[in-house]
C-alpha cells in the first residue's frame, strides 16, 4: 500500500513542474509492473499494474494476446526452446524473441492464448484482443527490484519533462524570451529561463556588448532542439529578426498586421535599415515605427546598444526603392540593368561620402535591403563605389577617403538635432542651414595682448602708487 498523502504530494510539485497527474501516475504504475516483473515474473509474461488513488492500494494484472495458427508458429518437437531462467536474473524484462524478416513469432504460453481456449472464457473473443488474468498482489520487492522501479520513474519524469518543454518552448519560437544571464563559457552565454537553460553563441552576440552575471538579458529564440540530455534553446541578439521582434512590442500597428516588414538588412551593433509598407491606407509605417518624438525607435535602438536604425517606405518600383534604400542620401538618378541585376546610381559630389557610407556600409547595407547589386557614380560621371553581393569596391580614392572620415554613427540629420529615421527632404533642408565653426576657431584661447577696462585700470593706479 502507498502513503496517499505523500504521493498526493509528489504529483502535485511535479504538477508545478509542468507534468501532468496522469503522466506521473503512468510513470507509477509502469514502474511497479518492471518491478513485479523482475521480482516475481516469468519469462514472457506481460504484466500491468493499476494504482488505485482511493485506497493507495496497487493490483497487477497479466495480459494474453488472442491467437491462432495463423499468427503465430508452434514449436517443432526438435526445436530447441531457450530454458526459462531464474526471475531474479539480470536483463530479465530485456529478454526478447529474435525474429527473422517474415517469421512469425513463437508461440508463448506467457503472453499467448489460443483462440479456443480464449472462446471458453470469454464469448465473442477474437484474434488479436486481449484477456487479462489478476495476480496475486504483492507488497515486498527486494532490493534489485525496487531499484529498478526508481530508474523506470526517473526516466519517465525525464521524458516528460522533455515533452513538456518542448511544447511550452516550441509555441516561443520565433518570439523574444527574457532570463538572467546564469555564466559565460569559451564564448557563448548562457541564459537561466527558469525551466531551463537557452544558449547564446557568440555569432549570435551583438559585437562589442559585454554582460555580467545576474543581469537580466532579453534574445530571440530562433531554435527548439530535442537532446540526449534534454531540451537545447538557441538565442539570439544578433539575428535580423530580433529587430522585428522589438519593434513588434513598441508598435502595436505592427504588430496587429496592419504594418508589413517587406525587407531588413542588418549588421548587428552597428546599423539596420528596414523596409515597411502600409495594409491600411490610413497608417503611416515610418511614422508609427519611429513614434512620438523617436520614442519607440528610440527604446529598440537602446535595447540593441545603440545600433543605428533607418526605416523607410517600401516601394513596388525598383527605382524608388533603390533611392529610398540609400537614405539619407538623396540620389539624383537610378538606372536599372535587369539582365545584369545592377542598378547605378547618380549622386552629387557633396553626397558621395553619405550614400557610400563609413567603409562602404550604406551602399552594402542597400543592396541588402534591395537585392540590387548598386554602383554609385558621382554627377561628374565618376564612378565612385560598386557593390558585388556582401562586398563593396571603393574606386574613388578621395571617396574612400572622405567617407572614412565620417563616423558611422554621424550624419546630417543628427547634426541637425534630428532622429536618424526622418525623411532625406527634411534632412537635406536642415543640413544646408546649419553653419558651424571649425574646432579650432571654437577652442582658440584670446591674445594675451587683449586687455580688459578693469586690468587697464589696475595697471594705470599702479603707475600712480609708484
Amino acid at each position: 500500500m502507498i502513503d496517499l498523502k505523500t504521493i498526493n504530494a509528489v504529483l502535485g510539485e511535479f504538477e508545478d513542474r509542468g507534468i501532468s497527474r496522469t503522466t506521473m501516475i503512468d510513470a507509477i504504475e509502469s514502474a511497479m509492473s518492471t518491478a513485479y516483473k523482475r521480482e516475481y515474473g516469468k519469462r514472457g509474461q506481460v504484466v500491468h499494474a493499476k494504482l488505485d488513488l482511493n485506497s493507495g492500494t496497487i493490483s497487477f494484472e497479466q495480459v494474453k494476446t488472442v491467437v491462432d495458427d495463423t499468427t503465430v508458429r508452434f514449436p517443432a518437437p526438435d526445436e530447441e526452446i531457450p530454458a526459462e531462467r531464474h526471475p531474479h536474473a539480470h536483463g530479465f524484462h530485456a529478454d526478447e524473441e529474435q525474429l527473422a524478416e517474415g517469421e512469425l513469432p513463437r508461440f508463448d504460453p506467457e503472453k499467448h492464448i489460443l483462440l479456443a481456449d480464449a472462446k471458453l472464457m470469454k464469448r465473442g473473443a477474437s484474434v488479436g484482443e486481449e484477456i487479462i488474468f489478476p495476480l496475486e498482489p504483492q507488497d515486498d520487492f527486494g532490493r534489485i527490484a525496487a531499484q529498478t522501479a526508481k530508474q523506470v520513474v526517473i526516466q519517465k519524469v525525464r521524458e516528460a519533462e522533455k515533452l513538456s518543454m518542448m511544447e511550452e518552448f516550441g509555441e516561443k519560437k520565433g518570439q523574444i524570451v527574457g532570463g538572467i544571464v546564469q555564466r559565460m563559457e569559451r564564448g557563448a552565454i548562457f541564459v537561466d529561463l527558469g525551466r531551463t537553460t537557452g544558449i547564446i553563441p557568440y555569432e549570435e552576440q551583438i559585437p562589442g556588448e559585454r554582460y555580467r552575471m545576474g543581469e537580466r538579458i532579453r534574445a530571440y529564440l530562433y531554435a527548439v532542439d530535442e537532446g540526449f540530455r534534454g531540451v537545447y534553446l538557441r538565442l539570439s541578439r544578433a539575428h535580423p529578426q530580433f529587430v522585428v521582434k522589438l519593434f513588434e512590442l513598441e508598435a502595436p500597428e505592427l504588430a496587429a498586421g496592419s504594418i508589413e516588414v517587406k525587407a531588413l538588412a542588418r549588421e548587428p551593433g552597428s546599423r539596420t535599415k528596414i523596409a515597411l509598407a502600409s495594409l491600411d491606407p490610413h497608417v503611416d509605417p515610418v511614422g508609427s515605427l519611429v513614434g512620438q518624438r523617436g520614442v519607440r525607435v528610440s527604446t529598440v535602438m537602446s535595447e540593441l546598444g545603440g545600433e543605428r536604425i533607418d526605416i523607410i517606405e517600401w516601394n513596388s518600383d525598383a527605382k524608388e526603392f533603390v533611392k529610398e534604400a540609400l537614405s539619407p542620401a538623396t540620389p539624383l538618378e537610378v538606372v536599372l540593368d535587369e539582365e545584369g541585376h545592377r542598378a547605378t546610381v547618380t549622386v552629387a559630389e557633396d553626397e558621395q561620402s553619405l550614400a557610400i557610407g563609413r567603409g562602404g556600409q550604406n551602399v552594402r547595407l542597400a543592396a541588402k535591403l534591395t537585392g540590387w547589386n548598386i554602383d554609385i557614380v558621382s554627377s561628374g560621371g565618376t564612378e565612385v563605389a560598386e557593390t558585388n553581393g556582401e562586398n563593396v569596391v571603393l574606386a574613388d580614392m578621395s571617396a574612400t577617403a572622405e567617407a572614412a572620415v565620417l563616423p558611422d554613427d554621424a550624419s546630417p540629420a543628427e547634426a541637425a538635432g534630428l532622429m536618424p529615421t526622418e525623411s532625406a527632404e527634411i534632412i537635406t533642408e536642415e543640413t544646408s542651414e546649419v553653419t558651424a565653426l571649425p574646432a579650432e576657431e571654437e577652442l582658440t584661447p584670446l591674445p594675451a595682448s587683449d586687455e580688459t577696462v578693469a586690468d587697464k585700470k589696475e595697471d594705470r593706479d599702479k603707475a600712480n602708487d609708484e
